[in-house]
């Protein structure tokens, strides 16, 4: 199903920027401006800088004369309003709308389109009457006035949650564990840096090393974790060939373990 969103006589070119960008991002590409202020307002300095990479959509959109040829392929209609008008179709909160649409209608519709109207006026009367709703943002009573922009970025939003939405993407690529191999490695080789340090007696182990897989199997430990644990173990290793004084808190952990 195509989704449009068409502005109405745009007096501002950095709106249209920021509208592509607002689009873009909630991955929506039809654009079309109505009898926008500048015709070469796709073109213009403030338009490109305001789309912030959205030029593929800028490039796409059409400029039309008239409301009605904005509308070819559109069956369902939605105005934006900041204010509830006395006849007309009926205001509604976008979500709720969105979601009053059972998926059946959805499916029968060819294409929905969102029109918004100049920053200065708004929508005309005549404009908002062809529509199936007028869409208002839920916001401060005293203080609801959106930029364009912004606005669209809302209704954007709230559409593209309709139709399912996106996922949200892992902040970082998910850790590997450590595989039985890797762990019996890294086990082994802290043994022979505890033997190094002199903190393990391999004569009287205790249960030191068990004690250690355990905690190794409920920590997960992941590759690179496997990598920085072999690290500390080379670093003892290396420290005890050294021939450095083992510290007095080494010492007496070690004493205390010997002694459990």
């Amino acid at each position: 199903m195509q989704t449009r969103f068409i502005l109405i006589n745009t007096s501002h070119a950095g709106n249209v920027g920021a509208a592509a960008r607002a689009m873009k991002t909630m991955g929506f590409d039809d654009l079309v401006l109505v009898a926008p202020r500048w015709a070469n307002v796709l073109k213009r300095e403030e338009t490109i800088q305001r789309a912030s990479g959205a030029l593929d959509v800028l490039k796409n959109a059409r400029i039309v004369a008239t409301l009605d040829q904005a509308l070819g392929g559109i069956t369902h209609l939605c105005a934006t309003a900041m204010t509830p008008r006395d006849f007309g179709p009926p205001t509604v909160a976008p979500r709720e709308h969105f979601q009053a649409l059972s998926k059946k209608e959805l499916a029968e519709q060819q294409g929905v389109a969102f029109l918004f109207g100049c920053e200065r006026f708004g929508m005309r009367n005549e404009d908002v009457y062809r529509c199936h709703a007028c869409l208002n943002i839920p916001s401060n009573p005293q203080f609801g006035s959106l930029n364009l922009g912004a606005a669209l970025q809302v209704i954007a939003y709230e559409w593209r949650l309709a139709l399912g939405g996106y996922a949200v993407p892992p902040a970082t690529v998910a850790p590997v564990l450590a595989d039985a191999s890797q762990l019996a490695g890294l086990l082994a080789h802290w043994e022979r840096s505890l033997v190094a340090i002199d903190f393990l007696d391999p004569q009287a182990p205790k249960k030191l090393m068990p004690r250690l897989n355990q905690l190794f199997n409920r920590a997960a430990v992941t590759q690179e974790e496997v990598h920085i644990l072999r690290g500390i173990a080379k670093m003892m290793e290396q420290s005890a060939a050294r021939a450095q004084p083992v510290p007095a808190a080494v010492t007496a952990l070690k004493r205390s373990f010997r002694e459990d």
